[in-house]
């Protein structure tokens, strides 16, 4: 593999290009000052909600201000993300972060003064002034808030209070992964490593079953030993939002959520009942991967084994191609944004010391995204390309296709696009992949997407789920109570195809997503919907390829669950979750087939 020593090593086509955002410094600093100025306009539009001509201008100046701000916000992090610790791009970036709260303190006036007007008054804005059409939708959801808005200096008060004392997650976060000591592990090499949480997963694919026993076991004595702690870190950021529900005139938190989503209720049963009641599939897919490894028992230290992996080397130019390829049921629309994506170089692919880690695609309400990534040179590095291009042309079709106020999309709408990518990047190298196990690796990157984004999602949001409901009936989270929680629900859905071992229950505490409102549900809905859609156009639907280009065109002017009908899709009919597994199980077979021949 290609190694660099640091950013000027590597060549200038493996980086991203960023002149698109600004030219150079000086034009950085124009923005920027014409961007604090607008700020100071603002105060001039208080009362703004009496005057429809001086609402529009309100409202067209708050765009422009937070176009602005996200071009600002959005260059200065990227910039930083390529060497890390230099101080003059952490001062760049500390100060588009501060103009951010400047932005919303600028702004704070206005959702109070328009949720004073009365319906009629409130109706007749439209009539007065017809330039506001193009704002209704935002602001008729300022509106619906209505009855869950407090006064400017309740909510003021709110606010503070939750930003004093909302860091539960990050309390939690330090124990686990700065503060515990884990010790040393001695890697079949002979060489030691400190164990962490960051590399556990890593150490485990090298261990046999003894030492994956034994790191396992390192690992989460030491977690068990602080469970009471992260429980009680756990019961308090619960019983806080679920109080500031309340405050705001909702009966628990999930109402908040469902209210925030204008999603129902019953499309998260539907979900639920279905993946619960299915867990049959599961369980064939962890005995086919007991099968598979070799092994007589399948603990819960095994499960980070890979099912099957790839030895094949990819260079960046060939991922490109795999990528394109793999898209090509998409259509011409669709690999021309793709296309764009890599002549006009928006990935930043190479590896170096002091480059962030991870992998994102950032964007803006203006600009197309530009994709981090640590290109390895394996099928892992093709998958991320994969379903970080399907949000750099998402973003880019939204931004074409709606007005500048409607082009942010939650990640409720936004991860269908990315997972549709990997199911057809699978699907590709099952058909086309001259080797066996390249076939059987793509078959097993999107089993392993769909066993983690859907039965874990479903399961662990269900444990959310009953989390606030035991404390809205008084009771508290205690370490007995979320290790019991914990249990049953391992039991559920591993029943006798995996050994729940002496620390299965503690899987709760190293959940970061139960610090996110309710957010494992959102991977669920998502991967459901993705196979759906991936293998009716590899199928040769045109009707849904061509809805497809509709929903990732849609904006934020309409609501998520507005937006899967475009697709065909009731998220309260349970045939879409059926239908997800009933694709899971013919990727199992799929396998199974490949791996007898």
């Amino acid at each position: 593999m290609t190694k660099y020593s640091c950013r000027e090593d590597v060549p200038e086509k493996y980086k991203w290009d960023l002149r698109d955002f600004f030219k150079d410094e000086k034009e950085f600093e124009l923005v920027y000052s014409r961007t604090k100025e607008l700020l100071g306009e603002f105060s001039a539009y208080e009362g703004c909600t009496k005057d429809p001509k001086k609402l529009k201008e309100f409202l067209d100046k708050e765009v422009e201000a937070t176009a602005n701000f996200q071009r600002l916000y959005a260059y200065a992090c990227l910039v930083n993300d390529e060497v890390l610790g230099i101080g003059e791009n952490i001062e760049r970036q500390n100060r588009t972060e501060d103009m951010e709260m400047l932005l919303v303190n600028a702004t704070s006036f206005f959702a109070p003064e328009l949720l004073r007007l009365r319906e009629e008054e409130f109706s007749e804005l439209f009539v007065l002034e017809p330039g506001l059409e193009e704002y209704r939708s935002d602001l008729e959801r300022i509106y619906r808030d209505k009855e869950h808005t407090l006064s400017s200096k309740e909510e003021s008060i709110v606010n503070s209070i939750v930003g004093a004392v909302n860091h539960f997650d990050n309390a939690s976060s330090t124990i686990l992964n700065r503060e515990h000591n884990y010790g040393k592990v001695t890697l079949p090499d002979g060489t030691q490593e400190e164990l962490a949480t960051t590399n556990y997963r890593r150490i485990q694919k090298k261990m046999d079953s003894i030492g994956r026993k034994k790191t396992y076991e390192q690992l989460f004595s030491v977690q068990d030993q602080y469970a009471t702690t992260c429980a009680n870190f756990l019961d308090s950021y619960v019983k806080m939002n679920n109080t500031v529900a309340k405050i705001h005139n909702f009966e628990n938190a999930w109402e908040a959520k469902l209210f925030a989503l204008n999603m129902p209720n019953g499309a998260y049963k539907s979900l639920v009942d279905v993946v619960s009641s299915r867990v049959d599939v599961l369980q064939k897919y962890y005995k086919l991967k007991k099968k598979v490894l070799g092994l007589d028992e399948l603990h819960q230290y095994d499960l980070s084994l890979e099912l099957a992996k790839s030895d094949k080397v990819y260079s960046i130019e060939e991922a490109q191609k795999l990528v394109r390829e793999c898209l090509l049921p998409l259509g011409d629309e669709y690999l021309k944004c793709y296309d764009k994506i890599i002549d006009n170089r928006y990935v930043d692919y190479a590896q170096y010391k002091g480059k962030c880690s991870g992998g994102y695609s950032f964007s803006t309400i203006t600009h197309d995204s530009r994709i981090l990534m640590s290109f390895n040179e394996d099928l892992t590095s093709v998958s991320t390309l994969a379903h970080e291009a399907g949000h750099n042309v998402h973003h880019q079709l939204v931004n074409q296709n709606n007005k500048t106020q409607y082009r942010s999309i939650t990640s409720l709408v936004s991860e269908v696009v990315s997972l549709t990518n990997e199911c057809l990047l699978s699907h590709y190298l099952v058909k086309n992949s001259e080797d066996k196990q390249s076939k059987l690796a793509g078959l097993a990157n999107i089993m392993d997407v769909i066993v983690s984004n859907l039965y874990g999602a479903v399961r662990e949001g269900k444990m959310e789920q009953d989390m606030y409901e035991h404390v809205s009936k008084g009771g508290t989270l205690t370490k007995e109570f979320l290790d019991s929680l914990a249990t049953s629900s391992l039991e559920h859905y591993y029943k006798d195809s995996v050994i729940l071992d002496k620390y299965a229950n503690c899987d709760w505490i190293t959940r970061s997503h139960y610090y996110m409102n309710f957010y494992l549900f959102n991977y669920s809905i998502c991967i459901s919907i993705a196979t759906c859609v991936a293998h009716r156009i590899i199928d040769g639907d045109q009707e849904m390829l061509n809805k497809y280009m509709e929903f990732i065109k849609a904006g934020s002017d309409i609501w998520p669950i507005d937006a899967f009908k475009i697709l065909g899709i009731d998220l309260e009919d349970e045939s879409v979750y059926q239908e997800c597994i009933s694709y899971f199980d013919s990727k199992i077979d799929e396998f199974s087939e490949i791996i007898s021949d």
